[in-house]
């Protein structure tokens, strides 16, 4: 009995695993920011690899940069990839890629082929941001070395995904949410643009972070709206806050309203809600969109006594009319250009099925007049640890 059990013992540690495929760190490249560019033939695909042995090196001490960049053309965008190995003395290993950068002309031609390689190749993981490069290259974008963090792939992505939650004009997109929207007949895909706040050439010297006020910067700006996998137009920083609205995406945000007397009062939005309703009326499909925001004031720079609940109502009113308003004009812009990015569609796909069947094929037409009606609920909270402003006491 013994001498079966250690047979099989024997048996079962044969079938164990070990080391197949190991690879080395130091026959690797790590890639944290990868760009796609158009080409005249292909691509232009650029990779920002982590020098591991200047971002480890004592700080205070000059030297080389911490990142290197490396570019090259080809066909696809595997080929490229493959090709660096002529400049890399290292194979790119793409598992800790925090972003990816589209360059606009790109993206305008349509950027499925490239998405179908990124989630295709089982080196890339899910979790990285994707971004548009807004009158410049992906790979002007990477070449910019950035303040506060070495390694500017990692300040792209904690920028974007720190504004996504504080500043509602900007959305984080993973890979998977964003093949989700091009293959959903009933949801547009959005992506946040990046741009240079200075000139490109600048940005890439060591001189623009041994200075206060840097000469190139990284800026998120506005939303990117999407027909299938081609980029057709930019939201404004107003529209695409109301996307973010509509579509349940704000966490936190502020925004201000004027007064009537003059001046302006800020508001810091503490919670927001959005429920996007699909309605039949005379058997053809309406919208309803309600938005509920629970808001602290933040700052007052006119004369109202916040003291009296009365002015409070009236405050909450103005910011109702103000937030549907902005979200009217955010829905229009959509319904002009025939791109329904909020996902209505797809609320009625959801709740009327047999009607979606009918308007599926011609959703973008369909959509343009649809009727879309916008209701805002606010409440503000807090005042904050003052009631009314110093220049009104």
């Amino acid at each position: 009995m013994k001498g079966i059990k250690v047979l099989l013992c024997i048996a079962l540690v044969m079938l164990l695993a070990g080391c197949w495929n190991r690879k080395e760190l130091n026959d690797l490249a790590i890639c944290v920011g990868i760009g796609i560019d158009k080409a005249e033939h292909g691509y232009t695909v650029s990779v920002q690899v982590v020098d591991p042995g200047e971002v480890a090196a004592n700080k205070g001490k000059p030297g080389r940069a911490p990142v290197t960049l490396f570019s090259m053309n080809a066909p696809t965008v595997f080929e490229a990839l493959r090709k660096m190995t002529t400049v890399s003395p290292r194979k790119i290993y793409m598992s800790h890629t925090r972003m990816l950068i589209l360059g606009e002309a790109m993206a305008r031609e349509g950027i499925a082929p490239v998405l179908d390689f990124v989630s295709r190749d089982h080196e890339f993981r899910t979790d990285f941001y994707i971004a548009v490069a807004r009158g410049t290259t992906a790979s002007s974008i990477l070449k910019v070395i950035t303040p506060l963090e070495q390694i500017p792939s990692n300040e792209l992505f904690a920028s974007l995904e720190t504004s996504s939650k504080a500043w509602a004009p900007t959305v984080a997109v993973t890979l998977d949410q964003l093949i989700a929207d091009l293959t959903n007949n009933g949801k547009q895909a959005v992506l946040t643009g990046i741009r240079l706040t200075g000139p490109a050439v600048e940005g890439d010297r060591r001189s623009n972070v041994e200075q206060i006020d840097s000469n190139v910067l990284l800026e998120y700006s506005t939303l990117a709206a999407f027909r299938g996998d081609k980029l057709i137009g930019w939201l404004n920083e107003a529209d695409s806050k109301a996307y973010n609205y509509i579509a349940g995406n704000v966490k936190s945000t502020a925004g201000s309203l004027p007064c009537k007397g003059g001046g302006r009062m800020t508001m810091e939005v503490m919670n927001a809600d959005s429920k996007i309703k699909a309605s039949l009326k005379n058997g053809k499909p309406e919208i309803t969109v309600l938005i509920q925001l629970e808001n602290d004031v933040g700052e007052v720079q006119c004369n109202i006594d916040l003291t009296k609940m009365e002015t409070i109502e009236q405050v909450e009113k103005d910011a109702e009319k103000g937030m549907v308003e902005s979200g009217m004009r955010a829905v229009a812009y959509a319904k002009k250009r025939g791109v329904d990015i909020f996902g209505f569609g797809d609320a009625i796909h959801r709740k009327y099925p047999k009607v979606w069947k009918q308007l599926e094929k011609n959703w973008d037409k369909e959509f343009a007049k649809l009727p879309v009606h916008i209701q805002a609920e606010v409440k503000i909270r807090r005042l904050g640890t003052i009631s009314n402003a110093f220049k009104e006491k």
